[in-house]
């Protein structure tokens, strides 16, 4: 351990509640006798400028002391010292100071000592995450080295890369994380170390695996994350088939950026630049996935490369990796649809009205258009049907693109059909028929069906 460096930040220009309750924990803790201070991400974000969103406290108080001061607690962890402090509602993590040994699963250690402060920090992930501030004078105590790297802007180990990463095999894809979202550099024997023990990673539950990537693929920085991912060894590992996207090559016309991997990279590229974008992790783990099946569909001829039936092949791919990776069915289904959706806006200017409606009115449709337009600004640039689905949504408003149905089911009966599988039929005729303009009332509709289906068996025409 280095001999601590000290820096003292003024925090008023950090003011939140968030941070006046957090120093609340500690003050009440200091009361009680005990050390307490910030540490990891927050004092990591305090040093580089930027206020945190979440707040980890230390101290030398035990989990049953902590819950004796504090009226609100949780103890999620009590076992490894781990308590969860709620302070109107919001929840701060307080952990006692401990040393960790005999990591057994690649994940967690099978034994934990209560410590000093000094072993607390030995056993954390980076350096960067390795500072302790006290949020009363505002002073960074540095034992690991961390103010250093964040002035040269390096991810570095606290200790033997090789011994962090085979403790938490999970921290290798928190050091990919980290240099993506803060544009730092991954230290040279860290970065030989994630490379020769990238075939660990899956040791690690799959839950855990996808929770990383949604943090890597779903912020500012994706591009260089999967760049790391695919240059460690990391993405073959874990997400075989998008590593295997790279050298897929694309006709030139519609794809001047390059292969498909180039063609995703550049996506991630661009998302954080589109005004009024959101970092929806569906919207992010669609474009990831999206043209997974044009490697497996690839065919070339006299008229060049051609990818026939690609969205259903990465349709069927994204399916697998989401049920590998544990993802709900809700977050699957929307993925799905985001890429089976992605093509069809190729025909959005030939399509019928009723038809335009349809799709216009699809369950997140602002997730479908911003993919549509990623992928556009990622390959040829052309923007004339992603300016043609803008036009129509301001010309069509809500009533338009889904009015209220001019018949339902009681409505036939009452024409003497009997119910059966004609009924959807009809409904939906009937309903394309307004859409598209040709019957606008009730009375209309009821001519419109017994006109088209009068002779039908079931009905009776007496009534």
């Amino acid at each position: 351990m280095m001999e601590a460096r000290k820096k003292k930040l003024k925090l008023n220009k950090f003011h939140s509640p968030s941070l006046e309750k957090a120093t609340y924990i500690v003050q009440r803790l200091r009361s009680a006798g005990y050390e307490a201070s910030f540490v990891g991400g927050c004092v990591r974000d305090f040093v580089m400028g930027v206020i945190p969103e979440d707040y980890d406290i230390v101290t030398s108080a035990k989990p049953e002391k902590i819950q004796k001061i504090f009226n609100h607690t949780v103890a999620v962890g009590a076992a490894f010292g781990v308590v969860v402090v709620i302070i109107d509602d919001k929840k701060f993590e307080v952990a006692t100071y401990r040393e960790e040994k005999e990591y057994k699963n690649g994940r967690h250690p099978s034994k934990v000592n209560f410590a000093d402060v000094m072993e607390d920090v030995k056993r954390r992930d980076f350096t960067i995450n390795g500072l302790l501030m006290d949020p009363v004078t505002g002073e960074i105590t540095d034992l690991v080295g961390g103010m250093e790297d964040i002035e040269k802007r390096l991810i570095r180990t606290i200790g033997k890369p090789e011994e962090r990463f085979q403790e938490d095999h999970l921290r290798m894809l928190r050091a990919i994380r980290f240099a993506a979202q803060l544009n730092f550099t991954i230290e040279e024997s860290t970065l030989l170390a994630i490379n020769s023990l990238a075939y660990m990673i899956n040791r690690i539950s799959a839950e855990r695996i996808r929770e990383e990537l949604t943090k890597i693929v779903s912020q500012k920085g994706a591009d260089k994350g999967l760049e790391l991912l695919f240059s460690t060894g990391l993405l073959e590992e874990i997400l075989p088939e998008v590593a295997a996207l790279r050298g897929v090559e694309q006709p030139p016309t519609y794809h001047p950026e390059g292969d498909v991997w180039t063609h995703t990279l550049r996506i991630f590229e661009i998302l954080p630049d589109i005004k009024g974008t959101s970092w929806e992790p569906v919207l992010a783990w669609a474009a990831l996935l999206h043209d997974t099946g044009k490697r497996v569909t690839k065919t070339e001829d006299e008229n060049g490369i051609h990818f026939y039936g690609h969205v259903k092949a990465s349709e069927n791919i994204a399916a697998s990796i989401m049920k590998r990776l544990r993802f709900s069915n809700t977050d699957t289904e929307k993925v799905i649809s985001l890429i089976h959706n992605h093509m069809r806006f190729l025909h959005v200017r030939e399509m019928k009205l009723s038809t335009l409606k349809r799709f216009l009115r699809m369950p997140d449709f602002s997730l479908h258009l911003t993919l549509h337009l990623l992928d556009c600004l990622a390959s040829h640039g052309i923007l004339e049907n992603y300016d043609y689905c803008r036009r129509k949504l301001e010309e069509l408003p809500p009533e338009k693109l889904k009015p209220n149905p001019l018949l339902t089911g009681h409505d036939l009966i009452a024409l003497g059909f009997t119910p059966g599988p004609l009924f959807g039929k009809i409904l939906k005729e009937v309903e394309d028929a307004q859409l598209n303009g040709q019957i606008v009332t009730k009375e209309e509709a009821k001519e419109y069906v017994l006109k088209n289906w009068g002779s039908t068996v079931g009905f009776n025409d007496k009534k």
